[in-house]
């Protein structure tokens, strides 16, 4: 996914299931790297899954789009359906970074990282997401994006992740800065809320992270 344009798009997929019924830099710190300079604008994200040669983008390797929209589920028990227990939700993208590898997230998990590279010495492009369309089971019963929030933590990190945690917030919000010619990347653990009581069913909805450049 390396695209020589000003934004980068991509979907990841939420379904809620309301199941009612009656009866080189090290990984010392929070991960970033600093990579080369580009006379040619690219930016590049990935959530959840992405294309890579196997190398590693560090060892050269080739990164694309897959044009896979992700899914993050969670069924919630029926006795615990709208208790506030919060319930957490199971991803179904690639675990290893695009760096270099690494097995930076837990199986379940969602990777999220990428670049801003160009010739540019300063500036950053900004990472925001939009959920302002709630999930839906099709027959006019909702769940509202705030529903779900995430945990963020890299495996083999210390300190405050480049791309926190935090909670939809039902609109578009910013995520994160990715600084010019900086790597980053986290790993975001989902969770819902399960503070309501909707009707039986199961919820999809989408939401769409974009990294913009200046």
């Amino acid at each position: 996914m390396t695209f020589p344009t000003r934004q980068h798009h991509h979907l990841l997929r939420f379904v809620a299931a309301a199941v009612l019924l009656m009866g080189v830099v090290g990984r010392a710190h929070a991960f970033t790297a600093t990579i080369s300079t580009s006379n040619t604008r690219t930016l590049y994200l990935r959530v959840g899954d992405g294309g890579t040669n196997g190398a590693g983008f560090r060892n050269g390797g080739t990164l694309s789009t897959l044009g896979t929209i992700n899914a993050v589920t969670v069924a919630v028990p029926a006795a615990a359906v709208g208790n506030s227990t919060a319930q957490a939700m199971t991803g179904n993208g690639r675990a290893t970074s695009d760096y270099d590898n690494y097995q930076f997230c837990n199986a379940g998990d969602t990777y999220i990282g990428g670049f801003f590279q160009y010739k540019a010495t300063s500036g950053s492009a900004v990472l925001s997401v939009q959920s302002s369309t709630p999930l839906s089971d099709g027959a006019g019963n909702t769940i509202p994006f705030p529903q779900i929030s995430w945990t963020s933590y890299g495996n083999g990190d210390a300190g405050a992740e480049p791309i926190p945690a935090g909670t939809f917030n039902g609109g578009t919000q910013t995520l994160a800065n990715f600084p010019v010619n900086q790597w980053q990347e986290s790993c975001h653990s989902f969770k819902y809320a399960n503070a309501s009581v909707p009707a039986a069913g199961t919820y999809t909805g989408r939401v769409t992270y974009t990294l913009t450049s200046p």
